[in-house]
């Protein structure tokens, strides 16, 4: 997770810091390395949060989009009692997600139905196919020719890639 409590605020990992996890309240430490972003992590292994995931520079990039007060919102769910942390919720309740690693459709389905008002920021460059499929589609540009440009799907059994094309929200994908 990017942050943790410390003194009671939300701050992001630096090297040989401690804090409190915002969903659990157990202790976490700062992972600061070379080689992965800076996160916080569970003293002990632990699951607390069962849609949560590593981050890539990717999935890091897009929330810092947003502001700090939007990113990792957390949700609790009414029955179970479960806490889930939204990448972004903004001011008006709307979830996105971002969406880098593979994911098993059973937890996108479960996202979907446990945040409702979501959509997803799918990084189209990860498989190499991805984008020579999403270039043969037929689209219709959606507003004004400017970068980034939105573009509407006409035909997604071919263009899409499978994992998406049945989503219940909607669906961006980044090249």
């Amino acid at each position: 997770m990017k942050y943790a409590l410390l003194n009671n605020e939300k701050v992001e990992a630096a090297k040989g810091q401690v804090g409190i996890c915002p969903v659990c309240g157990s202790t976490v430490i700062a992972k600061c390395g070379k080689y992965k972003i800076n996160h916080w992590a569970h003293k002990t292994k632990q699951n607390c949060d069962v849609l949560w995931g590593n981050e890539t520079i990717w999935h890091r990039n897009w929330k810092n989009h947003f502001a700090v007060e939007w990113q990792e919102k957390i949700f609790t769910d009414d029955t179970t009692k479960e806490k889930h942390i939204a990448d972004i919720c903004t001011d008006d309740n709307l979830v996105i997600e971002f969406q880098h690693s593979s994911i098993k459709p059973e937890e996108k389905i479960s996202r979907e139905n446990f945040y409702k008002n979501m959509l997803w920021v799918v990084d189209g460059t990860r498989l190499k196919n991805d984008y020579s499929k999403f270039q043969n589609g037929t689209f219709e540009l959606i507003g004004k020719a400017t970068e980034p440009a939105l573009f509407l799907c006409h035909n997604p059994q071919s263009t899409i890639p499978k994992m998406w094309r049945n989503s219940n929200v909607p669906i961006l994908f980044d090249f």
